[in-house]
């Protein structure tokens, strides 16, 4: 079991480097806030690790403690994912310290990249997305407004960030959604009648009385752009799940339909190919075992 403890803070030491370095990430790869605090985390924990063992400057980190760092977290109970992560977030940090001059060698060249256990996304089973969403009953506010929300996330498969930046002006009478993703990489993706329908209920007799303070599409209740925590806690108090299950949901769904897998990757905003592929594994698992269900001698 991963020990739950706080992310310590990052040694004075650390700081310079690692903010120029963010920086540099921000403005050259076009990442969201939300991926630049992922790696400030990793790389706090890093340092403060590095720090406690006699570190004193970025020249002062070898392979060694490098190593002991990742074994340190094996030995935390870290999922092999998380490990992952956390060893990719140096090895980048590095990796642009010795690019820019920095630092003569590399302390996590020779490393060895640590393989992520393939996982396939969780899908919700078509019954129960239905389920979910012709249960959410109530003429309130935020019945509506959740309403809204869950129905645009499994129309159209966006991040979360993605709905969180959403306008009025985006969705008032449309029939697709423009959607800026992840590197500016902008997209139109279709917005079904049903999402259409809750989303105009949701502005004509929900948002108006929340008393909006923001041109935000979603409202708290205190008139306040409602953002990417607030958009997952609304949807696993109504769902029990979490949003991105919409988005891999969406994504099987459509593929079960019979959609191209080139569409589909258009309307996630993926960029390469092979990520949309981890679900054509999710769709053969239903096909293997639709098949198993319904052939007399499977």
């Amino acid at each position: 079991m991963v020990l739950m403890v706080a992310i310590p803070e990052m040694p004075g030491w650390a700081i310079t480097s690692v903010d120029d370095y963010l920086l540099r990430l921000a403005s050259q790869r076009h990442l969201s806030p939300h991926t630049i605090a992922a790696y400030r985390r990793d790389l706090s924990q890093f340092m403060a690790f590095c720090d406690r063992a006699g570190a004193r400057a970025i020249p002062d980190i070898d392979r060694g403690l490098v190593r002991r760092f990742l074994a340190y977290l094996d030995t935390r109970g870290y999922a092999r994912r998380s490990v992952a992560r956390k060893a990719s977030a140096v090895r980048a940090f590095f990796t642009d310290q010795t690019r820019h001059g920095l630092l003569e060698a590399n302390p996590s060249e020779r490393l060895g990249t640590l393989r992520r256990p393939k996982t396939l996304p969780h899908a919700l089973p078509v019954r129960t997305v239905r389920e979910i969403l012709d249960g959410l009953s109530g003429d309130d506010p935020v019945a509506l407004r959740d309403r809204a929300l869950l129905e645009v996330l499994y129309a159209t498969g966006l991040r979360v960030a993605e709905a969180a930046g959403l306008q009025v002006g985006d969705v008032v009478d449309v029939e697709f959604l423009r959607v800026v993703g992840k590197g500016d990489k902008e997209r139109a993706v279709p917005l079904g009648v049903p999402a259409r329908l809750a989303v105009h209920s949701y502005l004509a007799r929900g948002r108006p009385r929340l008393s909006p303070s923001t041109d935000a599409l979603w409202v708290g209740v205190r008139g306040g752009s409602l953002g990417v925590r607030g958009i997952r806690r609304a949807v696993r108090a109504r769902s029990g799940t979490f949003p991105h299950a919409f988005r891999h949901s969406f994504a099987t769904h459509l593929l079960e339909g019979g959609a191209d897998l080139r569409a589909v990757q258009e309307l996630l905003g993926h960029v390469e190919l092979g990520t949309t592929q981890t679900y054509t594994a999710v769709t053969r698992e239903h096909l293997k075992a639709t098949y198993e269900r319904s052939h007399p001698r499977a």
